[in-house]
């Protein structure tokens, strides 16, 4: 039986397929000191798909690699259609029966698909703690100005996810912030699309995406101010892996919702191709609880939106649209952004209330307004209020 193959089972039983996890995951200081034979046991020519960056990180690793064919390719600027094609040319070419990903999110999500899509497994090697997708069954599709287009779910997880402190220590600190934001979404959007659900494994992931939420509360301040330290391990495995948990042991049930969905309307406009897709998802937390205020009057959303402005003034995320370098963007190009998050196979629509573009709209440009009561002294983050 091919080891792609799944085992026959009684047409009786009813079965649901769920890729919760990577097979396997090796975390440690130099962990890439060992990637020849970490490699071996999947492959013996191996596709590098990475960006120019991050494979100079990883170069003295792969320099030392003696028994394996060896060859890379680089994604390009997006994990684009455009860029598959390249690739899947580069692994017929090759020979490749592996493939190995390595960088942020968009060479991770490039790397999965394209593996999927020539039937052999996927190794991913995180060079920052900006995303959880080196954990995912999941690739996020983009045009190749960086639109973002749709995602697609894979059937599995990877087989092999590495994470080498020690390079992710060479990050720029932006990152690990960028990363801190995107794994808050899991408590925000997962808490609103499956709060309510009776599913034993949603449950487990909703309350995980609580628990996510405290850890980075509490140890984010830290972590950023002190990179190397017990802390920062523990906020970068919040980050790259207890965020992929959340989202494989959630499924489907646990969707992105209004966060991701401005993330994805704002990839329309080309101010903000600077920002990191976790400083979007992070802005796009407070519009989703702006628009719990405006069209719920929900106070606990008030609550929760200052918590989150108090956060992130402590470690720099974005918290209104001019942080995202987008001051002098124009109200037309708002508008289609805000039609964009608001199509009708968006994400954006798993919030329990109806919500038009111009309420959507009205909800980003007061991301960062006054309480609702006019105070100016929010709990602090780790106070247990939730909305």
């Amino acid at each position: 039986m091919s080891k792609f193959s799944s085992p026959s089972v009684s047409s009786s039983v009813e079965c649901t397929s769920q890729a919760i996890a990577p097979q396997s995951v090796i975390r440690a200081e130099q962990s890439l000191a060992q990637l020849e034979s970490l490699i071996q046991p999947y492959g013996q020519r191996p596709l590098v798909v990475a960006g120019e960056h991050s494979l100079a990180v990883l170069q003295p690793y792969l320099a030392a690699i003696s028994t394996l064919e060896l060859a890379v390719a680089h994604y390009g600027k997006d994990c684009s259609e455009a860029s598959l094609k390249a690739l899947g040319e580069a692994v017929t070419c090759h020979r490749a029966d592996v493939i190995i990903g390595v960088g942020g999110g968009k060479a991770l999500d490039a790397a999965k698909l394209l593996a999927h899509q020539n039937r052999c497994p996927v190794i991913t090697i995180p060079t920052s703690a900006a995303t959880c997708a080196a954990w995912t069954a999941l690739s996020n599709l983009y045009s190749e100005v960086g639109a973002f287009q749709y995602d697609v779910g894979l059937p599995r997880c990877p087989d092999l996810l590495i994470l080498d402190y020690e390079v992710i220590q060479t990050a720029p600190p932006r990152t690990l912030i960028a990363g801190i934001g995107d794994a808050l979404a899991k408590w925000y959007e997962a808490s609103v699309s499956s709060g309510h659900s009776q599913e034993t494994l949603t449950i487990a992931a909703v309350q995980q995406a609580r628990v996510l939420r405290d850890i980075l509360f509490q140890k984010s301040v830290k972590a950023i101010a002190q990179p190397g330290s017990d802390e920062w391990r523990q906020v970068v495995d919040a980050t790259v892996l207890m965020a992929g948990v959340v989202g494989g042991l959630g499924g489907a049930q646990c969707r992105t919702v209004a966060a991701h969905a401005v993330h994805n309307g704002l990839t329309h406009l080309s101010p903000t191709r600077a920002s990191l897709h976790g400083e979007k998802v992070a802005y796009g937390i407070l519009v989703q609880l702006r628009l719990e205020e405006l069209v719920q009057h929900n106070h606990l959303a008030t609550t929760a939106r200052h918590q989150l402005l108090k956060f992130y003034k402590e470690i720099g995320l974005p918290m209104t649209l001019a942080d995202l370098g987008m001051e002098d963007v124009s109200l037309k190009d708002l508008q289609m952004a805000a039609q964009v998050a608001c199509q009708p196979d968006s994400d954006l629509h798993y919030l329990p209330f109806t919500v038009m573009p111009d309420q959507l709209l009205a909800a980003m440009v007061s991301t960062a307004s006054p309480m609702a009561d006019g105070s100016a002294n929010p709990s602090s983050p780790s106070e247990e209020v939730c909305p």
